[in-house]
């Protein structure tokens, strides 16, 4: 957890669930509080102009999302939506930069977390000047791989399905699933009851 829960959950904060496709916010909306999500896993996308859907990223449990927004008066460029069922708990601004106030351990915690994603954001962005989808996913792979477990020597699960891993890289899914079979059958990962262990 980025904040304990417990002192968001004395600050006011509330316990929302969401289902699977559900909005959690809508880009172009004004940030008006922090999320932390309990359980499940969450999508922050954008459209293009020509309604194509951009993927950036997939926290799961533990992680907050739309924090930074926190910090402007810019609306949100982001939708976040429930990708599996969700439970979020969500507090008022005012109330997180009163936390930030009286711990300010937590607000070192957000700006680190933040930090850390905008790294990862980095490194998603540097796929569009790289043309083969291995180096692609082994990319993202290594990244995971360093930022969640640490161990090189060893396995790691993945923690996004094929098609999550397909949305993060901009590689179509039966190219992602065409990779990870080959990257198997050269024993840079293993798959273990359909998840990926690299």
């Amino acid at each position: 957890m980025i904040i304990n829960e417990h002192v968001l959950l004395s600050h006011g904060a509330d316990i929302f669930e969401y289902k699977r496709g559900e909005c959690i916010f809508f880009e172009g909306s004004v940030p008006k509080y922090y999320y932390q999500i309990i359980k499940g896993v969450v999508k922050l996308t954008s459209l293009n102009k020509d309604g194509r859907e951009f993927v950036h990223g997939f926290p799961f449990e533990g992680h907050c999302f739309g924090e930074s927004y926190l910090f402007t008066d810019k609306n949100y460029a982001i939708s976040a939506f429930a990708e599996s069922k969700c439970h979020v708990i969500r507090i008022a601004k005012d109330a997180v930069f009163k936390i930030y106030s009286e711990y300010p351990d937590t607000l070192w915690n957000v700006v680190k977390y933040s930090a850390d994603r905008l790294h990862f954001r980095y490194i998603i962005s540097s796929f569009l000047s790289i043309g083969d989808p291995s180096s692609k996913i082994e990319i993202l792979f290594k990244y995971l791989k360093t930022y969640f477990h640490g161990e090189a020597d060893s396995l790691f699960v993945i923690p996004y399905t094929r098609k999550q891993i397909a949305n993060l890289t901009g590689l179509r899914l039966e190219t992602v699933v065409r990779v990870i079979k080959r990257m198997e059958a050269s024993e840079q990962l293993q798959i273990i009851n359909k998840k990926i262990y690299f």
